[in-house]
């Protein structure tokens, strides 16, 4: 009769990360590794990004993943900056990165974190001018979103082997680069991550002011 924020709210979840399954039976250690992975993300958005806020943690299966952390940005902008970028590559990087602080082992869940990543680096690369060592050029049409999108841009190459060989060095930087600075701080709130993710495994759902209080307890 009523349809107020909360539904709402329920409602655009279900459109964007899919209808929960609930009925879904996980084993208790994959659980546990999805908890740690999903608060890797929402530390890193914590404490990584300068316009992001953790909006809802689950270990709740949903369309095709185990778990989400969802993330939104204060206010709308037209533009990303390079450093709005690297922000978004390490968010997509603190899933992987708890998993190995905490767990001491890695797994296929982070598949399509490590995909965004990629894709992500080489836009910065290739798209945007963004690379140091490259320079302010870009490679291919601005209107083709094939690199960004990580479709084979081979049959539309014009550039040499040596500088195709500098792209993928530089795609390759940017990413080691920021899983090291995840890494570290993964390592630096390993304590508070495993606190949460245990809150995490007996609510299965943190929404984003009950992630905050967490932090701040």
């Amino acid at each position: 009769k009523k349809i107020g924020t909360a539904q709402l709210k329920e409602a655009i979840f279900r459109v964007l990360v899919g209808k929960e399954k609930k009925s879904h039976v996980m084993t208790e250690k994959d659980r546990w590794v999805t908890a740690v992975h999903e608060v890797g993300h929402a530390l890193t958005v914590r404490f990584m990004s300068s316009t992001e806020k953790v909006d809802r943690i689950s270990i709740i299966p949903a369309g095709g993943a185990g778990g989400y952390t969802a993330h939104r940005p204060d206010e709308d902008s037209a533009y990303l900056t390079r450093s709005q970028l690297l922000e978004n590559i390490d968010i997509n990087l603190g899933g992987r990165a708890a998993e190995e602080r905490i767990l001491g082992d890695i797994s296929t869940g982070a598949t399509s974190d490590l995909q965004n990543v990629s894709n992500l680096a080489r836009a910065m690369v290739v798209k945007y001018g963004m690379s140091d060592r490259v320079g302010n050029i870009v490679f291919g049409s601005a209107s083709d979103d094939e690199i960004f999108v990580g479709k084979e841009y081979g049959h539309t190459r014009t550039y040499s082997d040596e500088t195709a060989a500098l792209i993928d060095s530089e795609v390759k930087r940017i990413v080691d680069e920021e899983y090291a600075k995840v890494l570290n701080l993964i390592s630096e709130k390993s304590e508070l991550l495993e606190k949460i993710a245990k809150e995490l495994l007996e609510k299965e759902r943190l929404e984003g002011e009950e992630f905050e209080s967490l932090i701040n307890s």
